[in-house]
Order: C-alpha cells, then sequence, then structure tokens
C-alpha cells in the first residue's frame, strides 16, 4: 500500500481495494468480450450492432480507467492486467463460434447482467466498509450498465 492522505483506514482501504481489483478484472473480461461481438456479429442487423458493441466496449474501457484510479488514490495497485482479469473474472468464457447478431445479443445481455449484479454488490459492500466515494462510483457504473443493458434487450424484444 502507498501512503495517501485520504482519511479511511488502511484496512478500509485494503478491504475496498479487493472489491475493486476484482471488479476491474470482471470489467476487462467484459470488454474484451464486447469487443469480440464487434468485429464477429453478422446478419441483417449488422451495422447497428456493429457499431452499437464498439460504444458499449468504449464505454467499458471508461469504467475500466475509473475502477483503476480509484484504486491507485486509494494507495493500491490496479491489478489490470489480461492474465490477471482472466483468472479473477466472475464471467463465463465467452464462445468464438458465435456469428448471429441474436446470438451475441443473448449472450452480451446475460454478461453485462451478471457484471452488473456484481458491481450493485460492490455497492453495498464498500458502503457497509464506509466509503461512501467507492459506492458511489459503483453507483454511477450500475446506471450506466443498466442502461447499456436496455440497448442490447431492446433488440431482443422485437416481437417481429
Amino acid at each position: 500500500m502507498y501512503k495517501t492522505k485520504i482519511d479511511l483506514s488502511e484496512k478500509t482501504r485494503r478491504n475496498v481495494i479487493v472489491i475493486l481489483n476484482d471488479r476491474l478484472s470482471d470489467a476487462i473480461d467484459l470488454q474484451s468480450q464486447v469487443k469480440q461481438a464487434h468485429w464477429n456479429v453478422k446478419g441483417p442487423h449488422f451495422i447497428a450492432l456493429h457499431e452499437l458493441f464498439d460504444k458499449i466496449s468504449d464505454a467499458m474501457l471508461e469504467q475500466i480507467d475509473e475502477i483503476a484510479e480509484r484504486i491507485t488514490s486509494l494507495g493500491g495497485t490496479a491489478e489490470g492486467t489480461v492474465a490477471v482479469a482472466a483468472r479473477r473474472s466472475k464471467l463465463k468464457n465467452y464462445p468464438l463460434s458465435i456469428t448471429s447478431g441474436r446470438d451475441h445479443l443473448l449472450y452480451l445481455s446475460t454478461q453485462l447482467s451478471v457484471y452488473g449484479k456484481s458491481v450493485r454488490g460492490a455497492i453495498e459492500a464498500t458502503a457497509d466498509l464506509s466509503d461512501a466515494d467507492t459506492a458511489d462510483l459503483f453507483t454511477q457504473l450500475s446506471r450506466e450498465i443498466d442502461k447499456y443493458l436496455w440497448f442490447l434487450e431492446a433488440h431482443l424484444q422485437d416481437k417481429a
């Protein structure tokens, strides 16, 4: 741990950093899965989904940066390598054989909902540790996750 004048105890900071690094791994994994979908989507809605997946990937990159910067501001080390993310992520592996837009939507919406649930758990966990700032960060991330989940699910709710 690095020294900081943030007025949270070292014990609190250590515990919060563990939570942040776990969510960082999930976010890195999810961003790579969204990019996988972006590169490989096929079908009649190709361009709309290709662009949507790129937008979600960009949002995930911003979330990754926000989480990592919170870790370092608390005096921790952001553990954000691909190897660490692969080992720690709670998300299922992305099937590399998916090409249809609908299959990507189904899989990504599930993955995004799993990530969203873990972020909501992090809101509660960091609030219980009396770190309102990190809880607020996770609240912001949660709202954005829900928005993009809505975007994905809207494509699946078409009755036609």
